[in-house]
């Protein structure tokens, strides 16, 4: 690697390196355009990346860095929180209050073509918390019990999602259509099932693998939304609430393992014990990039004081079918959970 990027790696925290300064965004732009070939080969070995000292003021900064770096770009399917869209693919990293945390996740892991990149920028740093942390996947999955991952190796994982307006996303937001034919031909395209029920909510069920292996290194990691979405993972409080208004098959989220054996508050916990044993994060400072490798690396989001202003971009699509699924991607018509 060339002597203009040196990495600074500490525990708990990701690779990071301080880039040379540039008088604007374009002379930052040349710059990395002359060492993506470093910075892909650097993201391999650490699954997420810090560029700190980038000229990244506003939305249109960051789109440029965001061409350089994630030239092809990849649409946010089945759309599962709110974000603000700032126009030419920029959003906000998410628009949930401020006190919520977001658990470790792949971003669009249940859908058949993902992002392969994502891209995060400063622009506003808040005042306490809000770090966007991650943690390798190959870690995460060396740090499970062998009968659990094998479990998820041979018989996947299956989303549940009711569609409400009445909590989280209805599905005209979540699919960007008016049209109940278009949701029923995506979910037909994308091995989903989806019954509509007499009020009009939409409920949808896909079984999906949760082990790959990265089209690039070969290497397998856990990919997956389990233990994000699924019900132990709320406080419990909120959790007897959900379950006493909607029911268990009226959970906006539910997630469960293939084999249907029902996970257990045990399980969730491993689970979350072993993102959190290799997570890292780095404070923000306005004008900071993350890079991460959507496969190699999950990423969340810590709760928060003050004004916030993160935005991302997501592409270099990669198709399932590309990384050696252990289980086969379907439909599945009856809970398991």
């Amino acid at each position: 690697m060339s002597d203009s990027l040196s990495w600074t790696t500490e525990t708990g925290k990701p690779a990071t390196t301080r880039v040379p300064q540039f008088a604007d965004a374009a002379e930052a732009c040349a710059w990395l355009a002359s060492v993506s070939s470093e910075l892909r080969a650097a993201l391999h070995r650490h699954g997420a990346l810090y560029l700190r000292g980038l000229p990244v003021h506003d939305v249109d900064d960051f789109a440029k860095v965001r061409d350089v770096l994630i030239p092809q770009r990849t649409p946010y399917r089945e759309k599962a929180t709110p974000r603000s869209s700032y126009g030419n693919d920029v959003y906000s990293s998410t628009d949930l209050p401020p006190n919520q945390p977001i658990r470790m996740h792949n971003e669009n892991s249940y859908t058949l073509t993902f992002p392969g990149l994502l891209l995060f920028a400063c622009l506003t740093a808040p005042e306490e918390g809000g770090a966007t942390p991650v943690a390798d996947c190959r870690e995460v999955l060396r740090r499970l019990p062998a009968g659990l991952v094998a479990r998820m190796r041979a018989a996947g994982w299956v989303l549940s999602r009711t569609y409400s307006e009445h909590i989280s996303l209805d599905w005209r937001t979540a699919f960007a259509t008016e049209s109940r034919e278009d949701v029923e031909k995506y979910c037909a395209d994308s091995l989903v099932s989806c019954e509509w029920d007499a009020s009009g909510a939409l409920r949808t069920r896909q079984l999906r693998p949760g082990i790959i292996r990265h089209p690039g290194t070969g290497e397998e990691v856990w990919f997956n939304h389990m233990a994000f979405w699924n019900s132990w993972s709320l406080d419990e409080e909120l959790r007897e609430a959900l379950l006493d208004e909607f029911g268990p098959d009226g959970l906006p989220f539910e997630t469960a393992l293939g084999d249907g054996k029902p996970l257990t508050a045990e399980d969730i916990e491993t689970i979350n014990a072993a993102y959190e044993g290799a997570t890292m994060r780095r404070t923000w400072q306005p004008g900071d990039v993350l890079l991460v490798d959507n496969i190699l690396a999950t990423h969340g989001r810590d709760p928060f004081r003050g004004d916030r202003r993160i935005v991302v971009a997501m592409g270099d699509p990669v198709e399932l079918d590309a990384c050696r699924p252990t289980v086969a991607p379907a439909a599945r018509e009856e809970q398991t959970a």
